[in-house]
């Protein structure tokens, strides 16, 4: 009997000692399991701490936006967006697209690169320089491979090559133009420090000065049509012309003290977006404004906006969509 207990409590033992040993086993497989799931976990694709300077939309839907640290996120409709790998950590301050696979994107220190395969690779190309400083604000593209980019030092750069190559087409002067636009092969603007406006009516071979009617510096400029623009400054400036771009008029009345970065006609109305979660609406006259906010909530600056439809999209501090009179950040994964 003595011996019968022993072999029964030893058995016991072994039966506990097993089970522990499995199940140890079993914690450990699954850490181990978790541990390489979370090792292989994509890089999200916005992060708080990103500042997204420019965005762009093209036909099909697809998406693109640039900022700091060389990032660029790639979204399609319905299909989700994917960061890019870009081969920089400069700050991108705009990117424009041309079609979903070939878009352009500028920055700091008078950086230019350029994809032709949808964001797969991008490569970095040359640019004119100045010996003082190169950064560039704003580039805008155009049918047949043709594209724009404006910067400091009076810097306005043309492409005809898809953005692979470009030549300088002013003056190397202390001032930054800001933003630039062409409503068609000949007549096109720049806007920039101090209130500064010039045009060009012969595709950028010459720039005259075109009287200003303030001494603000100016962001932004877009057109609904050859005769009637807009251009957006800081202290929230707002500018008009009925003329094609001959002379242009201040809005009466101090629609915002915020400073304005971003502009565009959605086909019904005009929307500026800046500072302090600004949003600034125009009718289609560009006579009545008003001035509003993204949301009670947000209180952060935002430098673009890109119309698709009844969406827009709006980047800078946070990155969202304004559609229907309802403001949804995008989500940070």
């Amino acid at each position: 009997m003595k011996r019968k207990s022993l072999h029964s409590i030893e058995w016991v033992l072994f039966i506990v000692c097993a089970a522990a040993l499995l199940l140890a086993g079993g914690i450990s497989g699954r850490y181990a399991a978790e541990t390489a799931v979370s090792d292989a976990l994509p890089e999200p694709v916005l992060e708080p701490r990103d500042r997204i300077y420019g965005v762009a939309v093209v036909d099909d839907g697809t998406v693109w936006m640039a900022g700091s640290n060389g990032k660029v996120v790639r979204c399609v409709h319905d299909g989700g967006c994917m960061v890019q790998q870009t081969g920089t950590v400069r700050h991108l301050q705009d990117i424009a697209a041309w079609d979903a696979r070939r878009a352009v994107a500028v920055g700091n220190n008078g950086l230019v690169i350029v994809t032709r395969d949808g964001g797969a690779s991008w490569k970095k190309v040359s640019t004119p320089r100045s010996e003082i400083s190169n950064k560039l604000f704003k580039v805008h593209v155009y049918p047949g491979g043709r594209a724009w980019a404006v910067g400091e030092m009076g810097m306005i750069l043309r492409s005809d090559t898809w953005g692979e190559t470009w030549q300088r087409r002013s003056d190397e002067r202390d001032l930054a133009w800001n933003d630039i636009l062409f409503t068609d092969t000949l007549r096109g603007w720049v806007v920039g420090e101090f209130g500064s406006i010039m045009q060009t009516v012969d595709g950028g071979m010459t720039w005259c000065a075109v009287p200003s009617p303030v001494q603000s510096s100016l962001t932004a400029i877009a057109f609904k049509d050859r005769l009637h623009g807009v251009i957006a400054g800081l202290s929230g400036t707002i500018l008009t012309t009925i003329d094609g771009g001959l002379s242009w008029h201040k809005v009466s009345g101090q629609v915002t003290q915020e400073h304005l970065l971003g502009l565009a006609w959605d086909g019904a109305e005009w929307f500026s977006v800046g500072t302090g979660g600004v949003l600034v609406r125009g009718d289609s006259s560009g006579r009545q404004w008003r001035a509003d906010r993204l949301s009670a909530e947000e209180l952060l600056w935002h430098s673009d906006i890109a119309v698709t439809g009844a969406r827009k999209y709006i980047v800078g501090g946070t990155q969202g969509t304004w559609e229907k009179g309802r403001w949804k950040l995008m989500e940070y994964n």
